[in-house]
């Protein structure tokens, strides 16, 4: 009989900094690092969402576990040896940063590894039918780094470690990623734009981070072409943009590709109350969009669904969107309410935006060749 759904978590997450120091001691080992206060990837969000969970008796309903460090074989299944060198000897001495805004202190390396590691941990137990499904609360983040330089707080490529782990271990082949993280997810769209096995959805704010990269046309690479898809939405869209691409263009390409597994980048940075963007969703919008993913899942692939933490930079508000997915996993209702749920919907946008973005997703999906369902 299946288990419950699983929650990866490890206290050593919580210890990556961008600094290198607490006080005069090189952080490592025992030595803790500073107040997060400054760095905007702190720990506080993701901690606070774990307490909410432990308080709120969700935690109950779930499989709490932890993983191993993802090992150098599976790093190198996607980042080359040459940088996993130099993380590697710049983590061990005084940190640094080796990319784009990507700052990372002393340690680093290895905490980065078992973010990763939660990553692959959750996938196994759903793929080896120990859950019915999993939640990674990764940090550091990963959907920005590239398989040879680290870029937007994300050091290792977590989402991409497990899924080449989970193929060579478990044999599986066709995986989607869903990326709903308000930033665009370049380092995953990067690592697979070549691959016809990997579907790569993104929906993100238009022209926020990173520059250069998320426009529609990019569409994937030689046997790639058409595996890729980017869905830019417009500043402020709110929950009805993002449910809407999910109807025309996330339900419809899964339909098309048949997953074997799906796995979805879960920033919570596109919130109502993010620092780092404007698109105005709340804990409902994250509940809703789970449940389209968990009813993807049992179309397609046997519910086999990992939700993986990305960003999300709302200290105050991160844990109730986090809980309202974990809920939805769970398929379980607590007593928790979310504070913010009636400012955030009478934020919303009013009709004949919401027309003029739904107009524009339209426009994507008639791009992209997808039917309605």
């Amino acid at each position: 009989m299946m288990s419950k759904t699983a929650f990866f978590t490890d206290e050593r997450t919580f210890w990556h900094t961008g600094g290198t120091h607490a006080l005069f001691f090189p952080i490592g080992g025992w030595v803790q690092p500073p107040s997060s206060s400054g760095y905007a990837e702190s720990p506080d969000s993701k901690r606070r969402l774990l307490a909410l969970i432990q308080t709120s008796g969700l935690a109950a309903s779930l499989d709490m576990q932890s993983a191993a460090l993802a090992t150098e074989e599976d790093l190198l299944r996607v980042h080359p040896r040459d940088y996993l060198n130099r993380f590697k000897a710049l983590s061990d001495t005084t940190g640094g940063d080796l990319g784009e805004l990507a700052p990372f202190g002393k340690g680093s390396y290895e905490i980065a590894a078992l973010s990763a590691g939660l990553a692959i941990g959750a996938i196994d137990t759903v793929l080896e039918k120990r859950a019915s499904n999993a939640f990674s609360l990764s940090r550091p983040p990963g959907h920005h780094c590239l398989r040879d330089k680290p870029m937007g707080f994300c050091l290792l490529a977590n989402i991409p470690i497990a899924i080449e782990a989970a193929r060579a271990k478990h044999g599986v082949e066709r995986v989607a990623v869903i990326d709903w993280d308000v930033h665009h997810g370049n380092g995953t769209q990067s690592i697979y734009y070549d691959d016809p096995n990997s579907l790569t959805i993104s929906l993100h704010q238009d022209r926020c981070f990173p520059p250069g990269y998320s426009g529609a046309d990019e569409r994937g690479t030689g046997a790639g072409m058409g595996a890729n898809l980017n869905i830019p939405l417009l500043p402020g869209g709110g929950h009805d943009a993002y449910l809407y691409a999910f109807e025309r263009i996330v339900l419809p390409a899964l339909d098309a590709f048949r997953p074997d597994l799906i796995v979805v980048a879960s920033g919570l940075d596109a919130s109502a109350v993010d620092p780092l963007a404007r698109m105005l969703l709340h804990s409902e919008s994250y509940r809703a969009m789970t449940q389209l993913m968990r009813d993807a899942a049992e179309r397609y692939c046997g519910g086999r669904l990992v939700i993986v933490h990305e960003g999300g930079y709302s200290e105050a508000y991160v844990p109730f969107c986090g809980h309202a997915i974990v809920e939805t996993l769970a398929d379980v209702r607590t007593l928790v309410t979310d504070p913010m749920l009636d400012l955030a919907i009478a934020q919303q946008p009013n009709e004949r935006f919401k027309a003029f973005q739904r107009g524009l997703i339209d426009e994507l999906a008639d791009e992209f060749g997808l039917p309605g369902l």
